[in-house]
Formats: structure tokens, C-alpha cells, sequence
């Protein structure tokens, strides 16, 4: 039985130097006419919600349409700013080799399951060298929904039709770095590995009910550990 592992990005493989949230207020710029007075809080959030959220604290409704045009500039912006993530951001230590030591594993299936949009994810991950280490077609992302418990459900279901195999908490675990994480695995259907490399620390992560709690991921064997049970 293979292990389906879906993995949080922001703050838990990468920092993108600040990039996002720049390219949130220029975007707001541009579509309503002035600078946003805040941006909603993002870490742990999808798309979809700090869009909506942030669009509903300067007293605009967020229609269907305008949600389009917003994720469709935000995604066309993230594209043409793609250059930035290497020289502004890193990816975080030990990140890169224990994602490559899992997709060497043909007891694993590794994906993502991220507040950030697909287009998004896709864009993060290509610019620091870490996309080929995915199956990105069994993750769930940032517009499949407002709350992230229900990604959980989404991935599994994208993975069994992908593999033909059944997945379910106990061969599907999730790594992130904030509580939302954590509520998204619990309420959603997976074990959690939880990071204190965002702005959490570990003793609130282990408040919030993770099963694993590690300080970063630069000891490889304990990462795999951790996530395998082995």
C-alpha cells in the first residue's frame, strides 16, 4: 500500500522572499483603482479565501466575475514576477533532499496541498528547481475551495483515480507549518507532520493536535521517519 504524502509549500518547503504579498497589493491596484488598505492574512489560507477576505474588508462584494479577474491577474502577475523567487526567496533547508529522497520511493505518491492556486503552485515550485519532484496531478490547491480540510478529501480522490488505489488517514499524511495545516489533516482525513519553519512555533503546533511536530527538515532519515512511520 503506497503512502499518498501532500505537502503545504509556503513556509514549509519555501519563503518567497515576500513576492506574494506584493503582488497581491499591485494586483488590488490595478483591478479596483487604489492600494488595498491590508491584505488578509495568508499563511495557512487559500487563494480563494484571502481573495475574498481581502476584497470584503474594502467593502467590496467578491462576485464570481471579479474573482475570476482577480486569480487570472494574479496568476499572470505571479508569471511574469516568477524571475524573482530564486534571487529573493530560498528554498528551506533540508526541503529539497527530503523531497527527493521520498520521490525516490515507489511506496510513495508525493503531491501538494496548498492555499495557493495551481497555476501558482506550479509557478513557486518550477522557479526553485522542486516541481519535477511532484505528482501535481494528485495534489488539491488554492481555488478548489475556500477551507482546507475539504483539499484533503480532493487529493485522495485525484490519486485513486490516478492509481487506481484507495486512500484514506491511514496511508495519507500531510506536512505543513501552521494550524491550519493541522485542522486540515484532522478534519479532512490525514495524519500530520507538522514543521515549525513559519511563523508558529512548535509547542502551538503540538497545541494544535499534530501527531509529529519537527523544528525543520535537515535531518532527512527522521523526516522519513516521521512521515512513514518508519
Amino acid at each position: 500500500m503506497r503512502t499518498l504524502v501532500l505537502w503545504d509549500i509556503d513556509h514549509t518547503l519555501i519563503n518567497a522572499g515576500g513576492v506574494s504579498a506584493e503582488i497581491y497589493g499591485t494586483v488590488f491596484h490595478r483591478l479596483i483603482g487604489r492600494p488595498p488598505g491590508a491584505i488578509a492574512p495568508m499563511a495557512g489560507r487559500t487563494d480563494r479565501a484571502i481573495t475574498t477576505d481581502t476584497l470584503r474588508h474594502h467593502g467590496i462584494e467578491p462576485t464570481a466575475d471579479l474573482l475570476a479577474s482577480f486569480t487570472t491577474a494574479l496568476a499572470e502577475s505571479f508569471a511574469a514576477r516568477a524571475h524573482e523567487f530564486p534571487s529573493r526567496g530560498h528554498v528551506l533547508p533540508g526541503a529539497h533532499a527530503a523531497l527527493k529522497a521520498l520521490a525516490a520511493r515507489p511506496d510513495v505518491i508525493q503531491s501538494a496541498l496548498t492555499g495557493n492556486m495551481a497555476q501558482i503552485a506550479i509557478i513557486k515550485l518550477t522557479a526553485f528547481g522542486l516541481a519535477g519532484l511532484f505528482d501535481l496531478d494528485a495534489g488539491a490547491y488554492g481555488m478548489d475551495g475556500v477551507e482546507r480540510p475539504p483539499l484533503v478529501a480532493l487529493a485522495q480522490q485525484r490519486a485513486s483515480r490516478k492509481y487506481g488505489e484507495e486512500f484514506t488517514p491511514s496511508n495519507t499524511v500531510l506536512i505543513g507549518d501552521t494550524p491550519h495545516d493541522v485542522r486540515a489533516g484532522h478534519e479532512g482525513g490525514a495524519r500530520v507532520v507538522a514543521v515549525a519553519t513559519g511563523a508558529t512555533s512548535a509547542s502551538d503546533l503540538r497545541l494544535s493536535g499534530a501527531e509529529v511536530v519537527l523544528a525543520d527538515l535537515t535531518d532527512t532519515p527522521g523526516v522519513l521517519r516521521a512521515i512513514l512511520h518508519a
